[in-house]
């Protein structure tokens, strides 16, 4: 039944589509489905429309009736900004100075104009957000400000910036000794100067490396972006510091306009270069010292520069039409520029060669070396050094401390019996008191020396030792007890080969004698033609010939000199006048005959006079030089007058007689009369002094000798000595009665060198309370490696500093620092240095252009222009001091170490941090420079290998 009744239904059905289909055709069905859809569709739209209709109105009625009211913030915001925009009122003061604040105002006014202004009004003419800006500046530099009063200055200035500068110049000259240990020649020595600069940073300051912030400059404007970010945050007012915007532009306004900028300019080689050129402007170049950097120059750059530079001279001279007396003048000038060009090609030529002459090592096996006698080597600091090292290698320094200290016994008990004396006329009796003293000095020396418990011992004859024991039990002490013995141990260092014999043979006497300036060069001798090896016509063989009070060679290069002014004439240098001689001289060998002319002041004369009249006192009743004249001394007939005295002078000084009666003299002559630079033998500070401390220097030589080496650029100081004579007197007679009443012990060459250490730990005992001394102190330690060498050296300079500064400026020096900090500091100084930025940066209101970088021959130049002014200016004192090669090194070292841009901005970069953690101590700058460096390769690389050199301990 069930499946009768679905065939009828599925029948019916079937039936009914066929007679649907055939009254209303096929499409029918379409048409039903689409009728039914917009049914359904229209019943939707009216449902919804009512829906929301009933919806509002149910909604409103909720609103009043269950929640508060609306805020009237929004409409009053809209109807605000659809009035017009009010004027903002800027304070203009900033830092209470007005002559701070109005240059200040300036460069804000122009950074806003050249980095917003020029594209913010394209965008919109409302000035509101650029006053926003400025405000917000204003605030800054305001806040700024007041920090910077709150702050002392003074321990910043004299110390942190002394010590930072120290420590950079250890690590480069660190990092130039790993190199040369490397004595890799193959790479890029100053990409791995810089690399090996950075390892060795990362090695002293343990927790930081600046390598990312040096090399890279997409790191670079990282961290001054993060810096300036972190000043805002400290400077600005919680809302403003969180209007990200703003705060974006003010950013970017700092970092890439202004700090940028200026530590590029700071940080450029070539800017320097210029700088130090200006900053000694007034000193002329010297031909000898720009010869010595030509032969000494390792860039090839430099050289090539040079030697264009002369070819474009030379060939220019020769293209002129010149007669008369101009002809020898230009020859002159072609034949100096011919010898420059050679010396330039020879060094080129070795440097691409790679056979690089180390002229101490060429000088040892030379074999013809100047010869230097003991009792000069103990009276000079700069041989006494070396002469010291030797002994301690060769065990015998026992004896050489033993005369040392004999000599200063000498002259304290000298001293303290003349005050014993005078106190005795005056009525004073002190005369067990200061017997007492000399007593226990003298057995402190012989205890120390020459007793059975002395270690180590100066062996001697023991009849002399037993003699000198009985006297000193039974008899007052004399200054004379110990010259017997004295006398005894000298000859024994001079005759014994152990000793000075064998000193000669050493390598450390080569060195003496560079740094002397009495070792030759061989590499520049002349060749057999003579073509282009002079100057002028004169024989320029030697680095530096000088034979500054120690002179002496071998017997068979004896000169034969004749000479005689053959004109004079007036000159006029830099404002000052004085007369000019012209000596023709003529020498005479064996195998040839030579003739120059060279040119001497009366001052060099009367110079060269002093200096030989000191060392051969046999001539002062012999030799008479013409006497000064104050006034008129530029009159024509006074010129020839002496110029005929001077010539007497001159051939009574040459005097074959007088030549065999004193030996040496002939080369102090020589000297004399060669042709370059004449090299005062003593400064005029340094004949203050002499005659200051006379009594002092005639007793006691080896310490005199380093008082009259004291700098020529102190010599103003000294004026103010003249109320304080007697004072002075005393007080360096106290300052070496108790230096060697206290009888020192051996002193040992140390070697506890802090290599890897910042200069920030105190340089040594009574020095960091003194600012001056320890500034001194510092920088001769770093820029000339004191610390390297023998601490009597040092010792002695840290004395004569002590003395220098004392006589000087008294006990008011520190005073006087912490006065000119404020100074520095003050508002007129300040705006100052603001004027100096704003015109640096905005040339006359108007923004600076980029200065394209110089041509590289120019810039080459002027590095050598550079390094030959700053050889010129050291005074010659200091290379009595420490050593021409010592100083001359140090001062390269120097000016090497501002040749690289990416260790100038770390310098700059250091400068800064410290600068800021000075203003804000507060605010923990160091963790924050730590974490801001954390991602230096180096840094990183570092803590790899510590890591790995604690893991085996940490696992045994």
């Amino acid at each position: 039944s069930c499946l009768q009744t679905s065939l009828s239904i599925w029948g019916w059905g079937s039936l009914g589509l066929v007679l649907f289909l055939v009254t209303f055709g096929p499409f029918a069905i379409f048409y039903f489905a689409f009728y039914i859809l917009c049914f359904v569709g229209g019943g939707l739209v009216v449902t919804l429309l009512f829906g929301k209709s009933n919806s509002e109105k149910y909604l409103e009625q909720c609103e009043h009736s269950f929640l508060p009211c609306t805020s009237v913030g929004i409409p009053k915001c809209i109807e605000e900004m659809k009035r017009e925009a009010r004027p903002i009122k800027i304070d203009r003061r900033l830092t209470g100075a007005n002559i701070i604040d109005e240059p200040l105002q300036q460069v804000i006014q122009f950074s806003l104009r050249d980095y917003v202004q020029y594209w913010y009004y394209t965008l919109s003419d409302d000035e509101s957000f650029l006053l926003e800006i400025r405000q917000a500046l204003q605030y800054a530099l305001v806040q700024f400000s007041a920090r910077s009063k709150e702050t002392d200055w003074q321990p910043y200035f004299t110390t942190r910036l002394v010590d930072d500068f120290g420590t950079h110049l250890r690590v480069f000259r660190k990092a130039q000794q790993r190199i040369a240990e490397k004595g890799d020649q193959m790479k890029d020595q100053a990409e791995e100067l810089v690399d090996t600069f950075f390892e060795v940073e990362v090695e002293m300051e343990k927790e930081v490396c600046r390598d990312l912030v040096c090399t890279s400059p997409k790191d670079e404007e990282g961290f001054l972006r993060d810096l300036c970010e972190v000043l805002l945050y400290i400077l600005l007012p919680p809302g403003d510091f969180q209007n990200k915007i703003m705060r974006y532009f003010v950013r970017e306004i700092l970092s890439r306009g202004i700090l940028l900028p200026l530590i590029n300019q700071l940080s450029d080689p070539d800017y320097i270069n210029q700088y130090v050129i200006w900053m000694i402007r007034d000193s002329n170049c010297n031909y000898e010292a720009f010869m010595n950097i030509i032969k000494l120059s390792d860039n090839i750059g430099e050289l090539e520069a040079v030697k264009d530079k002369a070819s474009e001279e030379l060939q220019y001279l020769r293209s002129l039409d010149t007669a008369g007396d101009d002809i020898n003048t230009i020859k002159n000038q072609i034949n100096s520029l011919l010898y420059v060009i050679k010396v330039c090609d020879s060094r080129i030529q070795r440097l691409q060669s790679g056979k690089e002459i180390d002229t101490v090592k060429l000088a040892a096996n030379f074999g013809k070396l100047c010869t230097v006698p003991l009792d000069h080597i103990l009276v000079d600091n700069v041989a006494l050094q070396f002469f010291m090292d030797y002994m301690q290698q060769t065990g015998g320094q026992a004896h050489l401390f033993f005369w040392m200290t004999v000599e200063g016994y000498r002259v304290t008990a000298q001293q303290q019996l003349e005050v014993l004396q005078s106190r005795q006329k005056d009525g004073k009796h002190q005369t067990n008191q200061t017997k007492g003293l000399l007593r226990a000095a003298a057995f402190g020396v012989y205890e120390q020396y020459l007793s059975e418990k002395a270690s180590p011992r100066v062996n001697i004859d023991d009849n002399l030792v037993a003699k000198l024991a009985e006297t000193l039990n039974h008899e007052d002490p004399t200054p004379e007890i110990f010259d017997d013995i004295q006398r005894k141990v000298y000859e024994l260092m001079l005759r014994d080969e152990r000793f000075y014999p064998s000193f000669k043979q050493n390598v450390l006497y080569v060195r003496m004698l560079a740094e002397l300036d009495m070792l030759k060069d061989p590499s520049f001798r002349g060749s057999d033609d003579g073509e282009g090896e002079s100057f002028n016509g004169s024989p320029t063989g030697s680095i530096n010939l000088s034979l500054d009070d120690l002179s002496s060679v071998p017997s068979d290069e004896t000169l034969q000199l004749h000479a005689y002014i053959s004109d004079t004439g007036v000159c006029n240098d830099h404002g000052k006048t004085y007369a000019l001689y012209a000596i023709t001289v003529h020498r005479r060998s064996a195998n040839s005959e030579e003739m120059w002319k060279t040119y001497r002041r009366y001052s060099d004369f009367h110079d060269f006079h002093m200096r030989i009249t000191e060392q051969f006192e046999n001539l002062a009743n012999i030799l008479k030089l013409p006497g000064k004249k104050t006034f008129n001394n530029m009159d024509r007939e006074f010129l020839e007058k002496r110029k005929k005295d001077l010539n007497a002078y001159l051939q009574l000084l040459l005097n074959p007689e007088m030549m065999k009666s004193s030996p040496a003299l002939a080369h102090y002559v020589y000297d004399f009369l060669e042709n370059k630079a004449y090299s005062k033998g003593k400064g005029d500070f340094a004949r203050k002094m002499d005659t200051f401390v006379n009594p002092l220097r005639n007793s006691m030589r080896n310490v005199s000798n380093a008082v009259k080496s004291i700098p020529d650029s102190l010599a103003e100081g000294m004026t103010k000595m003249s109320d304080n004579m007697g004072k002075m007197s005393e007080r360096l007679g106290q300052d070496i009665k108790q230096s060697f009443f206290k009888v020192p012990p051996l002193m040992q060459k140390t070697y506890s060198d802090p290599d890897h250490c910042r200069v920030a730990a105190p340089i040594d005992d009574n020095v960091d309370d003194n600012i001056p001394l320890r500034v001194m102190l510092l920088l001769m330690d770093e820029v000339f490696d004191l610390k390297e060498r023998n601490q009597w050296l040092r010792r002695n300079i840290k004395n004569l500093l002590q003395q220098l500064i004392r006589a000087t400026y008294g006990d008011t020096i520190n005073r006087k620092i912490v006065d000119h900090v404020d100074w520095m500091t003050s508002p007129e100084q300040v705006a100052d240095a603001v004027k100096r930025f704003r015109d640096a940066f905005w040339p006359n209101g108007i923004l600076a252009e980029t200065v394209p970088r110089r041509d590289k021959a120019i810039r080459m130049r002027t590095r050598v222009a550079g390094k030959t002014k700053l050889l010129e200016v050291m005074p010659d004192e200091l290379k009595h001091i420490i050593g021409a090669e010592t100083t001359r090194k140090g001062i390269l070292r120097v000016f090497e170490m501002f040749q690289h841009s990416q260790l100038n901005k770390r310098m700059v970069y250091v400068f800064l941090e410290r600068f800021l953690e000075t203003l804000f101590p507060q605010n923990k700058f160091p963790e924050l420079f730590n974490k801001l460096h954390s991602r230096s390769k180096q840094m990183q690389r570092y803590k790899q290998r510590l890591h790995s050199t604690q893991a085996p301990s940490l696992q045994k």
